[in-house]
């Protein structure tokens, strides 16, 4: 092989091919061992080596390396150990390498953390030693092929038909919504669900860490990725430059995949309370109500307001929080759909609009016990559609008359 030269993927499939063909003239080589020879040795040349076959499994949605002989995969929402085993700590070392290299990341022991993407969009995070105290971690959350929308959330029983007729009008009438929830709870899924209800007319810029946001059916879409610092630590683009960048670009609509710092906080507020409505961000918390919390601190670790101020803030640019939550049973649910209305005493209002409970159910037993939470969305339609078209500001309303919607045409 000449390795004066860069190769291409297709001579690399070849020329493993001629020298798997060349060793069956040698010995016997089943048919089925010679697909299974060139497959794992283009994966260790030029894909993720043992873990490609994960990636390519579509039951398995989570990949967690805890070195390279403790391999772990969720499947459906549930964890479990996988048999292979990569060769060596250097070769683990060598695919994270091999992943933030194509993405301009850098990891190493004077960076030793790294959040990137691989080409599919899939997101990954990468810890290496003397962070990591048992050698190099790996975790991958897959990427979804088929992009989900509102109809596929309502299918697999995530959101009613009533609360997705209420979230695509919401949309369409340019309120401000935060995703919340924890980890693993679906946020960035739903935040891509509903990006699906913009108008298509409509100019769009998108901000994120890690580019993984699926948005469909926009030709005014562009899409926007911080950069890290390089070993010079230089060069580095933050969530805070690019929001800044953004509202330069005259969006109508600003989604941001997750607003993490103060700096992103405060500037993401005062995007949405310059006209910029209709955005939508996605925030780690436990509730609606945390939701708010988390907000406040963060802008409080950057800015020295006064918390006042800063929740006047809030209210004047946040219109709806989505909390979406991780049940028992695995199965990921809008929990929650509330009302920033306002201030009073000092403390923000909300008023929950829509709120799953648990229904009580007979005891069961065995096998049928296992697995089953029955579930129910507790709502009121007539509290529903009031409250969305009183809204906790008349300019709501006012966005909803603009659209040429009347009351009695909202479908809740």
């Amino acid at each position: 092989m000449d390795f004066s030269r860069e190769w291409s993927d297709e001579e690399i499939e070849e020329e493993i091919e001629r020298q798997v063909l060349e060793l069956g003239r040698r010995e016997y080589l089943s048919p089925l061992l010679k697909q299974r020879l060139c497959r794992e040795l283009f994966n260790s040349l030029r894909r993720l080596d043992l873990l490609q076959e994960l990636l390519e499994d579509p039951q398995v949605s989570e990949i967690m390396v805890n070195g390279p002989r403790h391999i772990f995969v969720e499947r459906e929402g549930r964890l479990s150990a996988w048999e292979g085993e990569l060769e060596s700590e250097e070769r683990l070392e060598d695919i994270i390498q091999q992943i933030v290299s194509k993405v301009n990341r850098v990891v190493n022991e004077a960076h030793p953390v790294v959040d990137a993407r691989l080409e599919d969009g899939s997101r990954i995070n990468a810890v290496l030693p003397p962070i990591a105290l048992d050698g190099a971690a790996l975790t991958i959350r897959k990427f979804s092929v088929v992009p989900y929308d509102m109809d596929r959330l309502k299918e697999q029983g995530s959101i009613s038909e009533e609360a997705v007729c209420c979230m695509r009008q919401m949309v369409r009438a340019g309120y401000n919504i935060i995703i919340s929830g924890g980890t693993g709870s679906g946020k960035t899924t739903f935040l891509n669900a509903l990006s699906g209800c913009i108008q298509p007319n409509e100019r769009v810029i998108t901000i994120e860490d890690s580019a993984e946001l699926q948005i469909q059916g926009l030709k005014n879409l562009v899409r926007l990725e911080m950069r890290w610092e390089n070993v010079e630590g230089k060069g580095a683009v933050t969530m805070r430059d690019l929001i800044k960048t953004a509202l330069r670009m005259r969006p109508d609509r600003l989604v941001i995949g997750e607003v993490r710092d103060g700096g992103a906080a405060l500037d993401m507020l005062i995007a949405m309370n310059t006209g910029h409505d209709g955005s939508l961000t996605t925030i780690h918390s436990n509730s609606a109500a945390d939701c708010i919390s988390r907000l406040e601190t963060l802008v409080l670790t950057e800015a020295e307001m006064p918390l006042t101020a800063v929740r006047r803030q809030i209210v004047s640019a946040v219109d709806l929080i989505v909390h979406l939550g991780r049940l028992r049973d695995r199965t990921r649910k809008v929990l929650e759909i509330t009302e920033v209305c306002g201030l009073q005493d000092g403390e923000v209002v909300l008023n929950p609009l829509l709120r799953w409970e648990e229904r009580e159910t007979e005891l069961l037993s065995g096998e049928a016990a296992e697995g089953r939470e029955e579930l129910f969305l507790q709502e009121g339609s007539r509290v529903v559609g009031n409250l969305m078209l009183t809204g906790n500001r008349l300019r709501q309303r006012e966005k909803l008359e603009r659209l040429g919607i009347r009351d009695e045409e909202i479908p809740i």
